[in-house]
């Protein structure tokens, strides 16, 4: 089998799907990180694409290599590297399929067949009323916890975020044992972290995430020591040397890696290997809720210290919401998702919608 050609959509002008056909008729899809989605397409095609034509799409380790040395010289810790994980999980779609197993099974099996998950909330402008209503809610839906983010993003210390005030009516309205979350998106100074994070783990908040930028590994670890709650980072980062230096020198209590920026599956597997190592528990960062989930599930059936609930996005999407691109899509149960059990990612595209979005 050989790859013929690699084409990347940028579907409601937002969200870059990657498509691998090979000689042998079998296409595997892939789904890249959300932003900056004509810079990935680029680097898909142009970059990446050119070292991969007529190569063998099981050759799992080998293209991820090809593809790292592709991109060494331009920048592969953020747009190269996220095209190659988009790339990367539709080349694990293409073996599954070759082979009629689940991609969990390629992965070396599961250790659970449904994947727990919380209601992930990217609202900003919420005030701590609303907040409280709209999480009530989903634990009435059954969802295993609720996360915020009330911090001012891109911002140092803002007067105007409202996280604890926010906490505090979230935690009425759950009442006492029901987790909450708490995304930062490392808007504080590790001074003002503490100050805040000591109120929130008072309120019984499950864990404190990015308390400092990712970058800030001396902050994050000045917290992390401070503070009896777990603290939690890495939706922004991409290798597993980076996951290193995050447990090591910044001392988080849990890793975040993200499927469609950390490399795909190949990369991921290594990322998980570190965290294991280490005994750090692993909460992906998830917040497109197609293809993007499904990789995100046979990951987290396939490892063992994936031990919490898992990120699933509350907002709408147009993809998922509206003009559904999955012929069958996913459904939170109870509070659980499904983990597919096709052949490769194990769900199928609705082509019409796919094209709808890539057109318009």
């Amino acid at each position: 089998m050989k790859i013929t050609a690699i084409e990347c959509f940028i579907l409601d002008k937002q969200f870059p799907f990657v498509k691998v056909h090979t000689d042998e008729g079998i296409t595997g899809i892939g789904e890249i990180f959300r932003r900056n989605a004509a810079i990935y397409k680029t680097a898909a095609e142009s970059v990446l694409a050119p070292c991969l034509i007529g190569k063998d799409p099981l050759n799992a380790e080998g293209l991820w290599q090809e593809m790292s040395r592709a991109g060494v010289a331009i920048d592969t810790r953020s747009a190269v590297y996220c095209a190659m994980a988009g790339i990367d999980i539709a080349l694990w779609d293409i073996r599954g399929k070759a082979w009629g197993v689940p991609i969990y099974q390629l992965l070396g099996g599961k250790v659970r067949d449904k994947i727990p998950v919380y209601a992930s909330s990217l609202a900003r402008t919420l005030t701590p009323v609303e907040e409280a209503k709209r999480a009530a809610h989903f634990a009435e839906l059954g969802f295993r916890g609720y996360k915020l983010h009330n911090a001012v993003a891109a911002a140092l210390d803002d007067p105007r975020e409202t996280v604890v005030a926010s906490v505090r009516e979230v935690r009425r309205a759950v009442g006492d044992g029901y987790p909450i979350l708490v995304d930062v998106n490392g808007a504080f100074s590790a001074h003002r972290a503490i100050e805040i994070g000591k109120q929130l783990q008072d309120l019984g908040t499950f864990h404190f995430e990015e308390p400092c930028p990712n970058y800030d590994l001396e902050g994050l670890a000045q917290v992390a020591g401070a503070l009896s709650m777990p603290i939690a980072s890495g939706e922004c980062i991409y290798t597993r040397r980076d996951f290193a230096d995050l447990i090591l020198k910044g001392q988080v209590d849990i890793v975040q890696p993200d499927i469609v920026k950390a490399g795909g599956f190949t990369e991921m597997q290594k990322i998980a290997a570190v965290a294991s190592t280490f005994r750090r528990p692993i909460t992906v960062h998830n917040v497109q809720p197609t293809i993007c989930t499904v990789a995100h599930l046979h990951f987290c059936a396939n490892q063992a210290n994936v031990v919490y609930s898992q990120e699933y996005v509350i907002e709408q999407v147009s993809i998922r919401d509206q003009r559904p691109i999955l012929k069958t899509p996913m459904e939170v149960k109870d509070g659980y998702l499904a983990v597919p059990e096709g052949p490769g990612l194990g769900v199928e595209l609705d082509e019409a919608a796919f094209s709808y979005w890539a057109s318009v």
